[in-house]
Parts: C-alpha cells; sequence; structure tokens
C-alpha cells in the first residue's frame, strides 16, 4: 500500500515533505509517509515501502546510539497492538493499520533550527563548492582533491533549517550567534561522535555512509536526538565494493531519482514531473536494500 497522506482522528501539528505529526497528549505521533522530495520539492507520487524504510530504520538508528546521546523516541508502533495503545482500532473511524512500522510516539522537544551535517568524503554540494571555490563547508582545503576522495578528517558543515525553500550554509561563528558558542560546540562534538560510531558499524556491514545530516532537540534542558537517524533520506550511502576515487558513486538512495530529475529539463520549481515506473521501482529497491544490509533483516 503506498502512503502519501495521512489523516487522523488526533490533532493535526505539522506535515513536512516527508513526516505528518500529531498530537498525542503530552506526546507526539510521527507518521513517516511515503511521500518523496527532492531539490525541495514534494513529487507528484511517492515511493512505495519508503515510509517503512525511513521509521524502521530511524529507529533501528535510535536505538543504537541511545548510549551515545539520548533522543525522543519512546516507542515505534509496530503492530495492531501499537495502534490500540492510540485508541486508533478503526472500525467506523478508519483503518489505520497502515500505520504500523511507519510510525514512532516521540517526546515534545524544543527544535534547535540547525541541520547537523557532517561529512567524510568530498561528494555532492561539498564537491560542488570545493570545485568552484577550493572550500569545504567555507573553509580552505588542500588541493588536488578528487570527487568521492575520503576526508582526512570528518567535517562538521551546518546549515539553517529553513521551513521553506534551501537551508543555507552557517559558518562557526553564524552557528554560535544563532544558538550560542556553548551549544555550537556540543552541536559539533555529539554530531561527529554519532557518525564516526555509525560510519564503523555501516562498514562492517558493506556500507559507507559519505555524509549524513542530523537534528536535535532539548527536553527539560538536555540535548536530544530528533527527526530521523542516518536514513537514506539524510545520508548518503555507498557500497563499499564498488567505492573508487575520481567518480560519483552508486547510492542507496534517491540519488537514481535526482539524476533522472536532472536528465528531464525539469526547472526545480513546482509542479514537479511524474516519474517513470522504473525509475520508482529502482529507488524502491534501492531503499529497502540499504535497510536489508544495515539490519541484516528483510522489510516485508
Amino acid at each position: 500500500m503506498l502512503i502519501t497522506e495521512t489523516t487522523l482522528p488526533l490533532p493535526a501539528l505539522h506535515k513536512g515533505k516527508v513526516r505528518d505529526t500529531y498530537v498525542l497528549e503530552d506526546k507526539l505521533l510521527m507518521v513517516t509517509t511515503d511521500r518523496v522530495s527532492a531539490f525541495d520539492v514534494v513529487l507528484p507520487a511517492g515511493i512505495p515501502y519508503k515510509g517503512k524504510v525511513l521509521n524502521r530504520l530511524s529507529v533501528f538508528w535510535f536505538k543504537k546510539t541511545e548510549n551515545l546521546l539520548p533522543n525522543h523516541l519512546i516507542r515505534p508502533v509496530e503492530d495492531a497492538a501499537g495502534l490500540t495503545e492510540l485508541g486508533l482500532k478503526g472500525g467506523e473511524a478508519g483503518d489505520f493499520s497502515y500505520l504500523a512500522g511507519r510510525a514512532m510516539v516521540v517526546k515534545k522537544a524544543r527544535r534547535i533550527p540547525v541541520e547537523c551535517v557532517a561529512r567524510g568524503y568530498l561528494s555532492g554540494s561539498a564537491w560542488a563548492e570545493y570545485r568552484q571555490n577550493g572550500t569545504i563547508g567555507g573553509l580552505p582545503a588542500p588541493g588536488g582533491m578528487q570527487e568521492s576522495q575520503r576526508l582526512h578528517i570528518p567535517l562538521f558543515t551546518p546549515t539553517t533549517k529553513e521551513d521553506s525553500g534551501h537551508d543555507l550554509p552557517l559558518s562557526a561563528e553564524g552557528l554560535a550567534d544563532l544558538v550560542g558558542k556553548e551549544m555550537a560546540e556540543v552541536l559539533k562534538k555529539r554530531t561527529l561522535e554519532i557518525y564516526e560510531f555509525a560510519r564503523q558499524y555501516a562498514s562492517s556491514r558493506g556500507i559507507i555512509i559519505a555524509d549524513t545530516k542530523m537534528e536535535f532537540g532539548e527536553v527539560d534542558g538536555k540535548l536530544i536526538l530528533i527527526d530521523e537517524l542516518l536514513t537514506p533520506d539524510s545520508s548518503r550511502f555507498w557500497p563499499e565494493k564498488s567505492y573508487a576515487v575520481g567518480r560519483a558513486q552508486p547510492s542507496f538512495d534517491k540519488q537514481h531519482l535526482r539524476d533522472w530529475l536532472d536528465a528531464s529539463g525539469w526547472n526545480k520549481e513546482p509542479p514537479a514531473p511524474a516519474l517513470p515506473p522504473e525509475v520508482v521501482k529502482q529507488t524502491s529497491d534501492k531503499y529497502r536494500e540499504a535497510y536489508r544490509l544495515l539490519t541484516g533483516t528483510t522489510l516485508k
């Protein structure tokens, strides 16, 4: 079942590009849909299984990193019992069974308005910046580097968190001005710690995490991870066996989808063109393969 829209008998808090969030008394219910965005535009059709991959993979990583930093996860909604706990039993109110595997109950948190990006390899926007200016994240970088080259030390390259439009790069000074000097240092430290832990684990599963972005919030003055974590939407996953410096890498994410959109001549303004069935299927397969390799289980 493809889920691109949700309507629940709960107060709606926020509809994002991919996730719908509802108020659940003193908690929140976060539902991950199959919507897909590219170049900050939500596409007209979704990607089958995408929502379940993102939700379950986030749950996987939240549990795996909770000893490094607490997170907002209270419990995943995995089955009918989980729906009953929420008071969503179906019947005349509707069939909510689709929520199983794609929803989680989370803590309410004060969001820190920053996308915290860790980069271990020179790719994507960092590669474009390097080619144009010789810098990465606004900082001087060694000459002669190649596309997809591993960085000697992973870099922290934060951006703003915009409600609409493109996120904007933040210098160290800009980040400190936004959140305070002490918080800026903590965000950098935690982001790079979690990235390094995840990078090592993923490598043992045959995956390179080239870069990833995280979001943080505060509950009772304490820093926690929120939103999603180390998914194909928030990270660049590459197969180790085919990795080679000096070119773009095949990836377990929506890069194939982006490449098709680039080649289509689309001007990257709404509305986006409809995707061919083969692009939808390949993207769905990539998401599920990333889930299988990282977790060791197959998404049913």
